[in-house]
């Protein structure tokens, strides 16, 4: 029997875990300062929603605001509670609005409620009647067809006389439909609308932009540019260099190496036979950790296209996955890294500086994002700032 009265050795849980997601703070804020640099006259401010896009939005929040960010977006009034603690003086948007029951959320944490819909309206006008003035902000819909009143509404709004003063939203808003596609005529449709909007609402800031309608121009940038997969170093522009710093390294150990003879297959369903004799490497993470069944290398739907699948990476060498990918599991081929160089215990990168976000996004058949915000919870996060090299 275990004598748990032996005191146990205070281990460093990132160096031990299985799973490890390291996020470099300094990248974040320098891809920040970058986003308010390409912003010109506009402010910018930050989209911090889905936990800062899966990567902590207590870390990821405070630095930002330490940094200068003064206006955050956040999905939910509960994401909004969670940031104030780390921004005590920011403008806090909530972008799915505000409903009944969520009031005393948005009053108590000084939240700004972003209104999209006539039915947001109608209840944000009765609370007001019972509470008096609050800020809010107006999303419109110039094209999307996801959240905001219709350009035409919109308008109407801000010419009824008959609107009570103390409706007086300090934010108007819009979104892109297709500004990763800089010559997409959607771009210059929406634009042409929401010009319309904002001039309806004189004197009312006004943002269009998200990270890639910043690389649009001047233009698209008006008061407040709110960039959001720029700052965690994704790729907002397709078909472009990405400037961006890489921000999220997720890594998994090496539970076991393993040779394995030419004429054997891996993995489920056989769905890979080896043309030659091999070493693979068994590490810790799956798709119940956001590292997608996609990326097998066979045996998938996605991968009967003929694209490769994942990579890894380790000892200055890129591996390919081997087979599929299970849920807790990922196989590796290591075949041509020298034996000495990997071992049980070490560990691969699955994403990160070597292996791009965005290039193992297009791999899965996916983006960036969705990479990102997928993560689990599995992965033991550390939190550095590493200055940019000169």
């Amino acid at each position: 029997m275990t004598d748990f009265s032996l005191p146990f050795e205070d281990n460093d849980a990132f160096a031990s875990a299985g799973l490890r997601l390291t996020v470099d703070l300094g990248a974040l804020v320098e891809n920040w300062r970058d986003m308010a640099r390409r912003s010109g006259k506009a402010r910018t401010g930050a989209a911090v929603k889905a936990d800062a896009y899966g990567l902590g939005i207590e870390d990821v929040g405070e630095a930002l605001y330490l940094a200068g960010a003064r206006d955050f977006f956040v999905a939910t009034a509960e994401e909004g509670v969670t940031l104030r603690l780390y921004a005590p003086e920011a403008r806090i948007f909530v972008l799915c609005g505000i409903w009944p029951g969520t009031e005393r959320l948005f009053f108590e944490n000084d939240l700004v409620p972003v209104i999209a819909s006539e039915e947001q309206l109608t209840f944000w006008m009765s609370v007001l009647a019972d509470y008096g003035d609050y800020p809010c902000a107006l999303q419109v819909d110039t094209g999307f067809n996801r959240l905001g009143l219709t350009v035409e509404d919109a308008v109407a709004l801000a010419n009824d006389v008959s609107r009570p003063a103390s409706f007086a939203p300090v934010l108007v808003m819009s979104h892109l439909a297709c500004g990763d596609d800089p010559a997409h005529a959607m771009n210059k449709q929406q634009l042409e609308a929401f010009r319309t909007v904002s001039a309806a609402f004189e004197g009312i800031e006004a943002s269009l932009a998200n990270s890639a309608g910043i690389f649009l121009g001047s233009d698209y940038h008006f008061d407040l540019t709110r960039p959001g997969i720029a700052l965690y170093g994704g790729q907002a522009v397709n078909g472009a260099a990405n400037p961006m710093r890489p921000v999220a390294t997720a890594e998994a150990r090496i539970i076991q190496t393993r040779s394995v003879r030419a004429g054997e297959t891996v993995s489920y369903g056989r769905a890979l036979e080896l043309t030659r004799d091999s070493r693979l490497a068994i590490v810790s993470a799956g798709y119940a950790d956001g590292y997608m069944r996609s990326l097998s290398s066979g045996g998938v739907p996605l991968r009967q296209t003929g694209l490769p699948g994942g990579q890894g990476f380790i000892a200055g060498h890129k591996v390919p996955v081997a087979g599929r990918i299970t849920m807790d599991l990922t196989i590796f081929d290591v075949t041509d890294v020298p034996e000495k160089l990997v071992r049980a215990s070490d560990y691969i990168e699955l994403f990160g500086k070597n292996i791009l976000i965005d290039d193992a996004a297009r791999v899965a058949g996916t983006i960036g994002y969705e990479m990102l915000t997928g993560l689990g919870l599995r992965h033991e996060r550390r939190y550095v700032w590493e200055e940019a090299d000169e």
